[in-house]
Parts: structure tokens; sequence; C-alpha cells
């Protein structure tokens, strides 16, 4: 197994174990990134679009306001409005003010992002098989516990 010194091609070494398993973090997000945006790239949208849909698929015809939208996301977005604009302009969802409330924005999935979300669905699922499939189910929890407590740190 190469190590992450040698993956890096760092010859010096890291100053502690804690700062090596947050650069592991950092390359292996990195590589996750790069492999979800090549495959969004394919439907011409971006990870955090389809993340966006993706919120937006599972609330239904309700639809949600836009925090709500920002506060659901994996990777905050401080440009939301932007990132909800060029999804709109895409066809993908609809904005509309909330009666009861002019100054949010009611977001709802349209025909065409479900069909999009739908047709994503096994190229999605095949990645996540590709990048997971060398870990069995114990190995897999251990990780989700792991990261779990990295980000309780936080």
């Amino acid at each position: 197994m190469q190590s992450l010194k040698e993956e890096i091609r760092q010859n010096q070494e890291f100053e502690s174990v804690q700062q090596e398993a947050i650069i592991s973090l950092l390359l292996t997000t990195d590589r996750l990134k790069r492999r979800l945006s090549d495959l969004t790239g394919q439907y011409d949208i971006t990870p955090q679009q389809y993340n966006v849909l993706r919120i937006l698929y599972g609330a239904g015809s309700r639809g949600l306001p836009t925090l709500e939208i920002m506060n659901r996301m994996i990777e905050r977005s401080p440009g939301i409005t932007r990132l909800l604009d060029r999804i709109d302009r895409k066809g993908l969802m609809t904005k509309q003010r909330s009666t009861s409330d002019r100054r949010t924005q009611i977001c709802t999935i349209t025909p065409e992002g479900i069909r999009l979300i739908d047709e994503m669905s096994g190229p999605m699922k095949e990645l996540t098989r590709d990048v997971m499939s060398h870990l069995d189910d114990k190995k897999l929890r251990d990780l989700l516990e792991l990261l779990f407590l990295v980000r309780k740190g936080m």
C-alpha cells in the first residue's frame, strides 16, 4: 500500500498524524468531487446543482424555501441565489414568491428536473458502487462512524 506521503510526493514527514488524516480527507474529497463533476458534467449540470435538484426531488410538489435548500445542501453555497437562478434558467426548477411571506421564494422541481434526476439515478448508483465496492459493510459502517466523529469535533 502506498503511503499518503508517497502519493502526494512529499519529502518531509507530516507534523502529526492529525495533519496527515486531514490531508488524506482533503485528497479523498478532491478525487470524489472530480468523479462527481465528470458525471454531472455529462448532463450539463454541476454537483451543487445536482444536490439542489435531489433536495427538491425529495421535497415533492410542495417545494422548499431558498434558505431551507441552502441549509440542506452538502456543500453550502454562499451564492445560493445565483445557483438557483442557473437551475431555473435550465428549466429544471421554478421559483415563486410565498403567499404568506413575500420575502420568501418557494422552489419546486419541474417535470424536466424530475426526468433528469431519474435519468441520472443509474449512473450515480454505478459511481457509488465503483467508489465504495472494495469496502465491506463493516468497513463502511466504521468509516461512517469515524467521519461522524470528525464532524462532531468541528
